[in-house]
């Protein structure tokens, strides 16, 4: 029963998000004569784009190139004019934009979109995640490592996901959503690089507005954060604050480790990887409701005999 209200809350959720509309069109720039040709094709971003500044400092150079202006890592600034150098092979295309009307100046388009970040937050993720999930990753499997050590000392029990797992398919379904999404964006970035540049910069919720796989990959991002909330709502209920604690730790390492490992592996290995990973989740899941046991002392449910991982009594 929990289940199935889990699921219609689901559905009704992702009927809201996908009812939003954030439009991602991509003005052209009009011009005239050469360099309109040019300018009037396709822009991952267009005039009136607003950028938030990631380098310490940006110097904006002023007509005839001799005089500069310098912003700082957090100004915002906005896109008012495109041109186009033909003598300059490299840098051919060169951009105006204002942080305020005094500070207004051209930068050409390669440094501007190494040391820029659109203002909008989706954009703003994934250009955090983008460069420090690694991190984080070291950062959160060391400190599972360590509290493990920690635990084993102390005697003390210890769940963890497909080891001793809590009685709940969510924790099950989550990292296989998660194992789904980074199959998806190296997908993304393998076969149609351009159109995840083109999300980067015109971000939008709505996955009916976008090509096929992307909104896919958007559809499986929005069910990994409702299901989480439900494996949170199970696991709470299940253990204790210190034991869910170490369990969340645990399973956030797994998780980083498939999503890098998915991510970063060739993308036909990936898929060969993920359809294994789909095989152990289906055969888990059928496993999850088998309890042939029960603990003598609280009657709790157990897989197998030994100690009850609820009151920690012995069952031989």
């Amino acid at each position: 029963m929990r289940l199935i209200r889990y699921v219609i809350g689901l559905l009704g959720v992702i009927f809201c998000i996908t009812a939003c509309h954030y439009p991602a069109s991509f003005p052209l720039q009009k011009g005239k004569g050469a360099d309109s040709l040019y300018l009037n094709t396709p822009r991952l971003y267009a005039l009136n784009s607003n950028f938030e500044v990631t380098a310490d400092s940006l110097w904006l150079y002023q007509l005839p190139f001799t005089d500069s202006v310098k912003v700082f890592r957090g100004d915002r600034l906005v896109v008012a004019e495109f041109s186009v150098h033909r003598q300059e092979k490299e840098d051919s295309v060169w951009v105006k934009v204002a942080r305020d009307q005094e500070t207004i100046g051209w930068l050409c388009e390669r440094t501007l979109l190494k040391n820029i970040v659109p203002v909008d937050p989706i954009s703003k993720c994934i250009h955090w995640f983008s460069n420090t999930h690694t991190v984080v990753f070291f950062i959160i499997v060391g400190l599972f490592f360590l509290w493990t050590v920690l635990k084993a000392v102390r005697k003390k029990q210890i769940k963890l996901l497909g080891l001793n797992d809590i009685d709940s398919v969510f924790p099950i379904v989550l990292s296989w959503l998660l194992s789904s999404s980074a199959v998806l964006y190296n997908s993304i970035l393998h076969f149609v690089p351009q159109t995840w540049m083109q999300y980067y910069y015109n971000p939008t919720l709505n996955p009916f507005e976008l090509p096929f796989i992307l909104g896919l990959f958007i559809v499986c991002v929005g069910m990994i954060g409702l299901v989480g909330i439900a494996m949170l709502d199970d696991l709470f209920h299940q253990a204790t604050l210190e034991i869910s604690f170490f369990y969340l730790v645990g399973f956030i390492s797994c998780c980083i480790f498939l999503y890098i490992f998915f991510t970063y592996i060739w993308v036909y290995l990936a898929y060969l990887c993920w359809i294994s990973y789909t095989v152990l989740c289906i055969t888990r899941l059928r496993k999850s409701n088998s309890y042939p046991y029960a603990c003598g002392a609280c009657g709790a449910k157990m897989r197998a005999k030994g100690i009850c991982p609820h009151c920690g009594a012995l069952n031989q």
